[in-house]
């Protein structure tokens, strides 16, 4: 009996394997088709916001030649493709490998201030006793972050100005010191530029960081401290190893533009004085200038498309690297 039933069973229509994937589908959107809804909208807005821009990467690789009476898109459409020609640009220069040096090597200083100092700064304001004297530093250091680049120029000039600048007139002075031309004298903004960044950024990475350590639980500290754990001892054992994931998100996030100075920043602060582009001059700022003087907006296309890709594969080979070391830390 056995026998005949398993034959029967066997012998009987098996459902088929191609109805599965349609009926999961079906249910896979009668359950979930009201978020898909619900992101219609957001994807709809990056679609034309963020990747249909895209399109315009395509200038880089020609020739924009304006006829009379053309549109920009009738422009583009009439122009000739050149290639690579617009990438020779950034390549063949004599300074671009100082315009290269100087873009890298400030950000890098930049990632590493921001990161160090915005932890110390958060650690420093989670430990003080008094709360309202916290949100008082924090306020006060948030500030400069939402300063225009062009006060911040002024302020900066004010303290550096040549002839009655706060320095060379007020503290010079003081200590029997020279006065300097710092706007002619190019060996120093390698330290002014990161103090200005710094001065005017580190209140946000203090923010971010400090938003990570509040969440972390009191009991392991308590446990420590019974434990006989110093401060110093709690920071490296307990706060860090906490916030390292926020910390990789805060450096990848830089790491990405590490090709992309902050305009502002060296534009406006540096006034565009001549004498100190050997320290000042980078990428953004010398494709500004050849844009304005040979108004080829291909080039700065081209630019624009180098600096971007670059970044992206910097923070994928970096996102790479971190997902072998500790999978669970990495982005994607």
């Amino acid at each position: 009996m056995g026998l005949e039933q398993a034959s029967a069973a066997t012998l009987s229509p098996q459902p088929s394997l191609k109805s599965k994937p349609a009926k999961l589908k079906q249910g896979h959107f009668r359950r979930f088709g009201a978020f898909y809804i619900m992101m219609a909208p957001t994807i709809v807005f990056l679609l034309i916001n963020n990747y249909l821009p895209m399109l315009g990467s395509l200038i880089a690789f020609k020739d924009i030649k304006y006829g009379p009476g053309e549109t920009f898109f009738e422009s583009f459409l009439n122009s000739a493709w050149v290639g690579l020609d617009n990438f020779k640009f950034l390549f063949q220069t004599s300074d671009s490998w100082t315009i290269t040096r100087n873009t890298v090597v400030y950000n890098a200083i930049f990632i590493f201030l921001n990161t160090v100092i915005g932890i110390a700064f958060a650690i420093m304001f989670n430990s003080m006793r008094s709360k309202k004297l916290a949100k008082l530093h924090q306020t006060m250091m948030f500030l400069p972050f939402f300063l225009s680049m062009v006060i911040v120029s002024y302020l900066v000039y004010a303290f550096l100005n040549n002839d009655v600048g706060l320095m060379n007139k007020v503290i010079f002075p003081i200590f029997g010191i020279e006065p300097i031309e710092w706007y002619s004298d190019p060996k120093w903004w390698p330290v002014i530029l990161p103090l200005v960044n710094t001065w005017k950024g580190i209140g946000y990475y203090a923010i971010i960081f400090m938003a990570a350590i509040i969440g972390i639980d009191d009991e392991y500290y308590e446990a420590a401290t019974i434990d006989g754990a110093t401060k110093w001892k709690q920071i490296v054992s307990i706060t860090l190893p906490l916030i390292k994931p926020v910390i990789i998100v805060m450096v990848m996030l830089q790491v990405g533009r590490i090709f992309a100075a902050d305009f502002g920043l060296f534009w406006q602060v540096t006034r565009n004085s001549g004498a100190i582009y050997e320290t000042t001059r980078v990428i953004d700022t010398y494709v500004y200038q050849g844009f304005i003087n040979a108004g080829d907006i291909g080039m700065s296309s081209a630019a624009g498309l180098y600096q971007s890709v670059v970044g992206f594969v910097i923070v994928f080979g970096a996102n790479l690297i971190i997902r072998r070391i500790s999978k669970d830390d990495a982005l994607f």
